[in-house]
């Protein structure tokens, strides 16, 4: 009984931790995000809606999406630190 209440209190504590680094509170300006993606996909549409009808710009978030042309060029931009996230297959890890 001890073990689980110590490690519920833990989970908490680490979720609790968590949040609070995750958290932007300096009210300053937009965080860009440059998105890259393998091709225009109706995969990716729940990301068009949220871009169009402003749920990033709530956020404080400025996202640039590029369109690289296949999963080994939006590999090749994570890695090179051109783009922040690359949404692709998982063709690229093979």
């Amino acid at each position: 009984m001890k073990k689980r209440f110590f490690a519920a209190l833990f989970a908490a504590a680490m979720l609790c931790l968590v949040c609070v680094a995750g958290c932007d509170c300096s009210g300053g300006g937009k965080t860009k995000i440059r998105l890259s993606e393998v091709t225009h996909s109706i995969f990716y549409a729940p990301m068009y809606l949220a871009d169009n009808l402003g749920y990033f710009e709530e956020e404080n978030l400025d996202v640039s999406f590029t369109n690289a042309g296949g999963a080994d060029k939006v590999m090749t931009a994570v890695a090179s630190g051109s783009a922040d996230i690359g949404l692709m297959g998982p063709e690229a890890v093979i």
